[in-house]
């Protein structure tokens, strides 16, 4: 697997909260990856992912000193697109994008970012596809934010039960993990206005979880690391429950109706699509999270 683009030899300018964040979302990348490849392999399919290292631009220059990031790709029988991408960026927003950030503002633009974020389109219409990111941000403040939510074309109430309770137990076992609130959070943020529906069946979402000593930093950043283990523990679990599964054209039209209803959320809803396009990021990895295939109709 390619390395991140931040090295320790450009690490100066990153604090140290950043460069544990960033070891971390690295590791469990590794970890995620690893496990799908073996479901593909489980399969009978030999596919693999693709790491594509790139570095911060601006106005199609690059950043000094900007970071960068890895995207993983891989595109298999089981999988039928999956990304998962760490980034570790930082610079200065624009005067108008930090009035809308928390801790920056025009007169102090300055931010890093790190985190690690995945979209996974599955092959056969009964698997659901999955969204999974945690990050960590400095402005003036610290904080992490994160979630996983699940998006079936076709909902089974068990996989749904499942997806919750891990998430549940994650939070349960953190002291800064609120399981009904972040749930709130998720219900009302993976929400399509303009169709009036919900992107799928939930998860949980959190943002600004802020770290303002060292206490703060481990028990959120203990949270967080349980967000992405809860993940890893059960969305394959699901994979290998449905994957078997027989499906009809039917089937198949019902879940392109469905990415297409994702990829509206995503186009004009998802802040972490807004975030990426408005610091320099990697075009590709941030439009990963698009269905190789959609319908309207």
């Amino acid at each position: 697997m390619t390395e991140s683009t931040v090295t320790e030899a450009n690490a100066g300018q990153w604090t140290q909260s950043t460069i544990q964040a960033r070891a971390w979302f690295e590791s469990l990348r590794t970890r995620i990856c690893n496990e799908f490849e073996a479901i593909e392999r489980e399969a009978g399919s030999d596919a693999s992912f693709t790491f594509t290292p790139w570095n911060r631009e601006h106005a199609g220059e690059p950043v000094e000193n900007g970071g960068g990031g890895v995207q993983g790709l891989m595109k298999g029988k089981v999988f039928e697109k999956v990304g998962v991408n760490v980034s570790t960026v930082g610079g200065a927003f624009s005067p108008e994008f930090a009035a809308s950030i928390n801790g920056a503002d025009p007169e102090n633009p300055g931010f890093t970012a790190t985190g690690i974020s995945l979209v996974a389109h599955m092959a056969n219409p009964h698997v659901p596809a999955v969204h999974m990111n945690t990050r960590f941000l400095t402005t003036r403040k610290a904080w992490f934010g994160g979630g996983g939510d699940l998006n079936p074309p076709i909902p089974y109430d068990e996989d749904t039960a499942d997806f919750h309770a891990a998430f549940r137990a994650a939070c349960d076992a953190h002291e800064p993990g609120d399981y009904d609130r972040f749930k709130a959070w998720a219900d009302d943020y993976f929400f399509i206005p303009h169709r009036g529906v919900h992107r799928g069946v939930g998860g949980i979402f959190y943002d600004h979880l802020e770290c303002g000593d060292a206490t703060s930093f481990d028990a959120n950043f203990a949270f967080t690391r349980a967000v992405g283990e809860a993940f890893l523990d059960v969305y394959p679990r699901l994979v290998r429950r449905r994957m078997g599964m027989a499906w009809t054209p039917q089937d198949k039209h019902q879940q392109l109706v469905w990415r297409g209803r994702y990829a509206e959320f995503n186009l004009v809803y998802d802040r972490g699509t807004l975030f990426g396009l408005k610091t320099g990021g990697n075009i590709d990895a941030i439009l990963m999270s698009l269905p190789p295939e959609a319908v309207w109709a």
